[in-house]
């Protein structure tokens, strides 16, 4: 039997996994994605490209959430936990 210890050491690995690395990453980007995308895109003033992977998808969300400080700690607005 595990401990919790281990358990959350287990769980923990697998919440962060590179894009690069997704099983599903080359597959066209969710639209659950693409809505994120254009609200972020909205407030940086850039523009949302049209045929993003899931991978590409989700590095632009991180990239224009760094740039808008939605999704970061101290930024408020949508959990980083899509």
């Amino acid at each position: 039997m595990t401990d919790k210890r281990t358990q959350q050491e287990a769980s923990e690995s697998n919440t962060i996994k590179d894009p690069e690395k997704w099983t599903t990453g080359d597959e066209q980007m969710t639209g659950a994605q693409r809505s994120y995308l254009e609200t972020l895109a909205g407030e940086a003033g850039e523009e949302v490209e049209e045929n993003l992977t899931k991978a590409e998808a989700s590095k632009r969300i991180d990239e224009l959430q760094q740039k808008t400080g939605r999704g970061t700690e101290d930024g408020g607005g949508r959990d980083a936990g899509q």
